[in-house]
């Protein structure tokens, strides 16, 4: 297993390269008008020493622009290296300090709705795939497919529609009400909770639905397998056959998802985050591209990079873990 891991950590750091390296050509073809047009505000500032020319010259030289495509993407990564990822144009701040300050409003979301995800979707995948052709079947078919069909900005829209709008439950956006300033700190805390209702209902809407589809698909093939039979032949109980020989055997591939589930609770939700004004890294990445924010997106996408092999490598290893079959040589 630690020779497996080994391979893979390398694998993944050259994974890790190409697709930086990627990244950095997109953002080094951008049109100039990016960078111009940050020189520029950052010249008008007051107190600002430095002409629009300067500040731009030292932009592209600060992340490598003025020498070329390979040499800038070193000088990127050399500095990335040592923790040095610049400051956010958009948010005049260094780049990890904005990911401090945010990370953990997209983690606490992601972390509820991925819990909430599985303690949803995985019972009711089961239990359709034990009254398969009922009405509960059909009503759990239909709830994942909907909610595999439907975007993240068509739920949240209907969320707000109903609970802001209609019945004024919550706020329409943002992260604080009006009377958070006369909040002790438990109250804002609870306030803070009350804006996240809906957007993490939102998130739990979006993710139940392939989780239960597949988790009801795989229960199925299960259940129809020879040993399944068998046990049910020796006269074992029906809750002992689901839970200690089924539903085992449907975790195996349940594992697979679930891991590449796990990085999403550190990426943030882009859209959702965005659409409910919740100042987390989703948010900050989104009008970080729209801004031409090259720090920051470099930051968020090489962030993403290393959370998506870090997904897999723990699915591969998870997948070893839960099934005794598995032996990695």
């Amino acid at each position: 297993m630690a020779k497996f891991i080994a391979k893979r950590l390398g694998l993944c750091v050259l994974i890790f390269f190409f697709a930086t390296f990627m990244v950095y050509v997109l953002e080094y073809s951008l049109p100039t008008s990016y960078v111009e047009k940050t020189a520029m505000e950052l010249s008008q500032r007051p107190g600002s020493l430095k002409s629009a020319q300067q500040w731009m010259d030292e932009l592209n030289a600060q992340y490598g622009m003025d020498k070329g495509i390979v040499k800038g993407y070193f000088t990127w990564l050399s500095n990335s290296a040592r923790g040095n990822f610049g400051d956010s144009w958009s948010q005049t701040m260094p780049v990890t300090d904005l990911f401090k300050k945010c990370i953990w409003y997209s983690f606490v979301m992601g972390l509820i709705a991925f819990v909430l995800e599985i303690f949803i979707a995985i019972p009711l995948g089961v239990t359709a795939a034990r009254k398969q052709y009922s009405m509960t079947d059909y009503t759990v078919t239909v709830v994942s497919l909907v909610g595999i069909s439907m975007p993240t900005f068509f739920v949240a829209t209907v969320l707000k529609l109903i609970f802001s709008v209609r019945l004024g439950w919550f706020e329409l956006v943002g992260m604080q009400g009006r009377n958070y300033a006369t909040l002790d700190q438990w109250g804002r805390l609870g306030d803070l909770a009350m804006h996240l209702v809906l957007p993490i209902t939102t998130l739990t809407i979006i993710g139940i639905g392939g989780l239960m589809r597949y988790t009801r698909t795989n229960m199925l093939e299960v259940l129809n397998a020879d040993y399944i039979r068998t046990a049910r032949a020796k006269g074992l109980p029906e809750k002992k056959v689901i839970s200690h020989h089924a539903f085992r055997n449907t975790l195996i591939p349940l594992v697979t998802i679930l891991g590449g589930s796990l990085p999403g609770l550190f990426s943030g939700a882009l859209i959702t985050e965005t659409l409910f004004g919740i100042r987390g890294i989703g948010y900050y990445s989104y009008y970080a591209m729209v801004a031409g924010d090259i720090p920051f997106t470099m930051f968020y996408l090489a962030f993403i990079s290393i959370l998506t092999l870090l997904g897999n490598l723990i699915s591969d290893i998870l997948y070893a873990v839960v099934d005794p079959r598995v032996r990695i040589n």
